[in-house]
């Protein structure tokens, strides 16, 4: 039984509540003191006419040039642009391997190995033919063949044994005298490989370079022939993401659009890594969800086109089909996966047997998350599904006394430990509020964000809107998170947790 001063302290806090804001504990299903503003997504959907504005500015397309030499590693992907502006940026990574090893299927990637179709033939080899190579995106490397015969089989063997690789070009290339006299394998018949499959239109690399010593002759082409695998499969989805649709004819036109970059290549690891590394958006937060897809202009495949946005999306928004001769093709959506159960507490509801329009209950737990009051407190973490007290969707966290009978701080942590690799950091998202009281009663509201028993920050926010807050966090395995404030009338509401490796 509380004592009679634990009494006339609860009496006194409610007192104060209702004397100075005039307000209405939220377990009574109060009236916020101020209007929440909701999120303000305007200007943040997809730009689609800068995306089809820049693609047909970048030049991504290459070959095998006179000079270059043969079986190079293939090279890490690319940006060569970044929200309307041309670069030339690699994304490194560790995991992308060179020629002839295993590696992840990040790009496009084809079933059988030896199951390719002729795309396009070659002019021939009579005296007057001339042909030319492709010059086209997503170029890989090249290789020497024997030029005994036209050997297609290893061309295609070499294909085979380059990840990524889906379409090979097979041609003669004459007055070269790298190829004549330098290189080992003393062939003129070049198997250049891309990541995406060309087609005859692209063949616009004629030679015509002087690369013996004047007066010496200028290179030429000939039987120039292109082989594609027959069929595709989907890319492996990168670690830490999922897929949420795709392959469509669509892009996302969605809100909370970030922004966009270019590959130079179809890399669906280096779209995640584009997203991990993205900086937070100052109203929606760190990137959440990426939209890659290939951008092609009369049929010739231009450029691939990495979009970001905090706001996952899916195949309904999926509604930007191109502009003119520039169409999308192979679009596929990627959600970040949080590490966080439940972030959003939307697994807190209240039973098929409310009726109201906007559902109300409270607890203080249920099996995501669980609320702990101060010694003698009363509800001082609790969970809502109340649409008018969340950030997004129904539910939401709240610390300090949901019936406003003490000014205790309450604790809110996940009811598992958090299934994370030791030594790696993360990203932990949250957005929180504490407007509840109005500015005076709020003047007050703190929050302290608790790392394995380890204070990362105390934030003292007073009255405050929505506001999205990012700590870098380092993982020892099973780790332990928890929020600890509000104090009534000081309310602190907690939403959209999340948990991102870096």
């Amino acid at each position: 039984m509380l004592s009679l001063a634990r009494l006339l302290t609860f009496a006194s806090v409610a007192v104060s509540l209702a004397e100075c804001s005039g307000l209405v504990a939220p377990a009574y299903q109060g009236v916020p003191a101020t209007v929440n503003d909701p999120p303000d997504f305007n200007g943040t959907s997809t730009d689609s006419s800068s995306i089809a504005s820049t693609a047909l500015q970048v030049d991504q397309k290459a070959g095998a040039t006179g000079d270059a030499l043969p079986d190079q590693p293939v090279p890490d992907t690319t940006v060569t642009a970044v929200d309307g502006n041309l670069v030339n940026a690699t994304i490194p990574n560790p995991s992308r391997r060179g020629l002839a090893e295993d590696a992840s299927e990040s790009s496009l990637m084809r079933r059988n190995n030896s199951n390719y179709e002729l795309v396009f033939w070659g002019t021939g080899t009579g005296s007057n033919d001339r042909d030319a190579a492709i010059e086209g995106t997503a170029y890989l490397t090249y290789t020497v063949v024997s030029n005994a015969t036209y050997d297609i089989d290893d061309c295609l063997a070499f294909c085979d044994s380059v990840d990524g690789c889906v379409f090979a070009n097979l041609y003669y290339e004459f007055f070269n005298p790298l190829l004549d006299f330098v290189f080992s394998q003393k062939s003129n018949l070049k198997c250049a490989l891309y990541a995406d499959v060309h087609s005859a239109a692209e063949k616009t690399n004629f030679g015509g370079q002087a690369l013996y010593p004047s007066p010496g002759p200028l290179n030429f082409i000939q039987q120039s022939s292109g082989w594609a695998a027959k069929s595709l499969v989907d890319p492996t989805t990168p670690p830490g993401y999922t897929q949420t649709f795709g392959p469509t004819n669509g892009a996302n036109n969605a809100p909370g659009y970030m922004g966009f970059a270019f590959i130079d290549k179809y890399d669906v690891q280096a779209c995640a890594d584009l997203c991990d590394t993205r900086g937070a958006d100052p109203v929606g937060g760190v990137c959440e969800y990426f939209n890659i897809w290939r951008a092609t202009v009369n049929g010739i495949p231009t450029t691939y086109t990495c979009s970001m946005y905090f706001i996952p999306s899916d195949n309904s928004t999926a509604v930007n089909f191109g502009q003119g001769d520039l169409l999308v093709t192979e679009s596929r959506g990627y959600k970040r996966n949080s590490l966080i159960i439940d972030g959003g507490f939307e697994g807190y509801t209240c039973g098929s047997s409310s009726s109201a329009e906007s559902p109300f209950c409270f607890t203080p737990g249920y099996s995501a998350w669980q609320g702990t009051s101060s010694p003698n407190g009363n509800l001082d973490a609790s969970i809502f599904n109340y649409q008018p007290y969340a950030h997004t969707g129904n539910a939401v966290a709240l610390l300090g006394s949901a019936y406003g009978t003490d000014n205790l701080p309450g604790t809110l942590a996940p009811t598992v430990p958090l299934v994370t690799e030791a030594g790696q950091s993360y990203t932990l998202q949250f957005y929180h509020s504490s407007f509840y009281s109005g500015e005076q009663a709020e003047a007050e509201a703190t929050l302290e964000i608790i790392w394995n028993g380890q204070s990362v920050d105390t934030i003292h926010p007073g009255f405050s809107q929505w506001t999205v807050h990012q700590y870098t966090v380092t993982a020892q395995g099973n780790d332990l998170l928890q929020f600890k404030g509000g104090a009534s009338p000081a309310y602190v509401f907690i939403d959209d947790v999340s948990l991102f490796p870096l």
